[in-house]
Order: structure tokens, then sequence, then C-alpha cells
């Protein structure tokens, strides 16, 4: 199944030296019948899509804790075993309060979780924010709090972030990426 795992560059980092996506249990997002509801559409490749905008979210969320980090969303799209790739407690579909700004993360839809470590050699793509994003997902950073407790200035502060597309990377980038 094909996942898209949120990180930060220091965990890209890690996970470049450890050679794998992990340890389990490992919170990624996929396409999955609560997303598929949720967005509304059929077509795989909207799906991927917003399983990769999810994720972004998510990643975001990852940045809010981990202060020295870049302010750069990251994202590794990977191939996983389905057998090891469970849907989250809690997933919604359509009429439901969540989507990247919800407030309640354990139910975001398309959220599941692979009981096993992903190897790097499984990973297809990495997308990462452009430096001109920085400002935007720093202001994102700071605006997260309010947003999510129902804010609407803020939420535009995220809508800022999110307006910004992640560039896509090849695997054999990552070195680069995070030396």
């Amino acid at each position: 199944m094909r996942v898209y795992v949120p990180l930060t560059l220091p965990a890209l980092s890690e996970a470049h030296g450890a050679g794998e996506l992990g340890p389990a249990p490992v919170e990624a997002y996929a396409v999955t019948p609560g997303l598929r509801e949720w967005w509304g559409a059929e077509d795989e490749e909207e799906l991927e899509y917003a399983a990769l905008r999810q994720a972004a979210a998510a990643s975001l969320r990852l940045l809010a804790e981990q202060y020295e980090a870049a302010r750069r969303r990251v994202v590794v799209v990977a191939e996983a075993a389905d057998a090891t790739v469970s849907v989250a407690e809690g997933e919604t579909g359509a009429g439901e309060e969540t989507g990247p700004w919800s407030g309640d993360d354990e139910s975001a839809v398309g959220r599941v979780r692979l009981s096993a470590a992903v190897p790097l050699t499984k990973a297809a793509a990495v997308h990462l924010d452009a430096e001109d994003a920085v400002e935007d997902v720093t202001a994102a950073l700071g605006a997260l709090s309010p947003a999510l407790s129902g804010d609407e200035k803020a939420q535009r502060v995220l809508e800022r972030a999110d307006d910004h597309e992640l560039l896509w990377f090849a695997t054999q980038e990552i070195p680069a990426l995070v030396g």
C-alpha cells in the first residue's frame, strides 16, 4: 500500500542514517475508505494528493514539537506491506469536522499506523517545502494552536502555508536534502 509518512528534516536525516522509516509503530496517511468519502472523489491521483496534504499537515504538527528543526514540511512516499498497515481508530468520513487542520489528530481521515518500519529502499519520493515557504510555515506554527481552537484568522495563516505545494525529490537526493 502506498503511504505518506510525515517527517521533519531531522527525522528524515535519522531515517536516512538508519535506512528505514521507523521504528514501528509509524504514523502515516493513505487512501483509506474514510479519505475517499471525505475527499468526495474517485480519481486515484486526486485521492493520493489528499493523503499527501493530510501528511503535510501532520508534518506541520511535528514541526511544532521540534523547535530546532528547519521550518519545512517533509513527507516521504513509500510502499508498505499491506499486512503492516492498519487504519487508525476513529477515522471518519464526510460530514465530520476533520481535515488537515482539525483539532483531533487521532481522528484525521486517511491516518494509518504501520506495525513495521519501512525500508528506505521502498520509498518512492520525498516531498519537501521550498525555501520560499519557510516564512509562511513559520507563521503557521505560531498560529497552529489558535487555529485548532477555531480562530478564523489563525486558520487563514495555516491556509497560506498549505498553499505552498511541496516539491518532489527522488530518494537518491535525500543525502543532499539532509546534508
